[in-house]
């Protein structure tokens, strides 16, 4: 048995022996990131993103478990191109590395801890579940992935440009939504070739991130604000070029493009005017998941074009700098790390940009609210009424097309509530101490709003 002196030495021995969280993965530079010192990226076990500095990167890289800290610091130093010392090393553990969750406690087990930094979007998808799992999308995206070779693209892309050409300007798109829109059956029709087309729109981001050299991860659905969504997970594109995340934010907007020329060859071969029509609201689908707004494909667009990968993050900022110095004393400087001028000039239009559109939706919603809240359960109970006497009748498609409106109706209400109560729980965490936040995931979402025989 060791002596108690003999004992302490080798705890602490231990103690100065860091070791990286399970599963940690460090990714290198975050390529295209319009900041004014390099930013690398590491992925916990858990999947979350961390951006770190060049020095904690190479920090991290030299912890192995083996290393004691003096060491470290000799290795460090060497590639940092400054004098690192040991002292140095222990405080970067501890006051930056392990509060990001990339150390684990001297002694405790590696895996990382519940309260470790995760950035929980506000204006993010709530409840997920999978609906197609990793590896299954994983390989429909290996298969898919030659749609976005440079030759296929421009071809489809031409052949788009016919095509609205000729619907718009030839043939007309109206008389064909007017007469779906009159019968059940077509209008039914119609609803199931958009979701599908929200799928498939959501299998182009996946086979553009694949493409990129990323690896998709599942797809799924949640509520996004209030109303369902799909989305995938392409969290792994950071790691990509900015020109492969651009590729996979424009990958699901492309894939409706080829949504649309295969309902146009369906109409070609059949003459149904259901496809024309459903090929109409695509255009809708589109129109929506490029306005910058919300976190759909436009914003995530935006955010790789300006290289600042989570723009909201900036709002308060952004807004805070705005302000006379005296009412900002005490208050928090800009989080690091700190955008070219080129950023900040983008950001800066941007959020003066959204920040008066969204209180001028806000505003205009409250102050409707009564009767907006009045019509949609008057419509709720209306619509109910109408599937309950479509059942008692055995009218099979109104039943359908009724009970889709119900759950349509009834998704906004529940949606808010939810909104309401992850706004008071940001609320709160706003009234402590926080840290820079890690990296949002890159959820590319489709809301299925549009999909509603009502919406357009």
């Amino acid at each position: 048995m060791p002596a108690p002196d003999e004992g302490m030495t080798s705890a602490t021995a231990d103690a100065d022996v860091p070791r990286r969280t399970e599963g940690l993965e460090l990714l290198g530079r975050y390529q295209g990131a319009e900041y004014e010192n390099p930013v690398f990226l590491a992925r916990r076990g858990d999947g979350q993103m961390i951006q770190l500095s060049f020095l904690l990167f190479l920090v991290a890289q030299e912890i192995d478990g083996a290393r004691n800290s003096e060491t470290i610091a000799e290795r460090v130093g060497q590639a940092f191109g400054k004098d690192v010392s040991a002292d140095n090393i222990r405080h970067l553990v501890a006051r930056k590395l392990h509060p990001l969750g990339v150390i684990a406690e001297p002694g405790a087990p590696t895996a990382v801890t519940a309260d470790a930094p995760r950035n929980d979007l506000l204006l993010g998808l709530m409840g997920r579940h999978t609906l197609v799992p990793q590896a299954q999308v994983r390989t429909a995206a290996r298969a898919l992935a030659w749609l976005h070779r440079p030759t296929v693209t421009v071809l489809v892309l031409g052949a788009a440009l016919a095509m609205d050409g000729w619907l718009f300007l030839v043939h007309g798109a109206i008389p064909a939504l007017l007469d779906t829109l009159s019968r059940p059956l077509p209008l039914l029709t119609v609803f199931a070739l958009i979701v599908a087309s929200l799928v498939f729109h959501e299998f182009g981001h996946a086979s553009a991130c694949h493409h990129a050299g990323a690896t998709p991860g599942r797809i799924g659905c949640g509520l996004y604000l209030i109303w369902p969504s799909l989305y995938t997970d392409v969290t792994d594109v950071y790691r990509a070029t900015r020109a492969g995340r651009l590729r996979t934010d424009l990958g699901g907007v492309y894939f409706n493009v080829v949504f649309m020329l295969l309902l146009l060859a369906a109409y070609a071969g059949t003459g149904h005017p259901v496809f024309l029509a459903a090929i109409y609201l695509g255009h809708f689908e589109i129109f929506e998941q490029l306005m910058p707004t919300a976190r759909l494909d436009g914003y995530y667009i935006l955010t790789d074009v300006a290289g600042v990968p989570d723009l909201y993050g900036r709002i308060g900022p952004l807004l805070r700098g705005l302000l006379p110095r005296r009412v900002r004393s005490g208050r928090p400087a800009e989080p690091v790390p700190v955008l070219t001028r080129r950023a900040r000039t983008t950001v800066t239009v941007w959020v003066l940009t959204l920040v008066p559109l969204m209180l001028a939706d806000l505003g205009y919603g409250l102050w409707n609210l009564p009767r907006i809240t009045s019509t949609a359960l008057g419509a709720l109970a209306d619509q109910a009424h109408a599937a309950t006497t479509a059942a008692g009748h055995e009218q099979l498609w109104s039943t359908l097309v009724a009970l889709i409106d119900v759950v349509l109706l009834a998704l906004p209400f529940v949606g808010t509530g939810w909104l309401l109560l992850r706004l008071l729980r940001a609320t709160a965490r706003k009234l402590r101490p926080t840290r820079e936040p890690p990296l949002p995931a890159r959820s590319l979402g489709t809301p299925v709003n549009q999909a509603s025989p009502q919406a357009r």
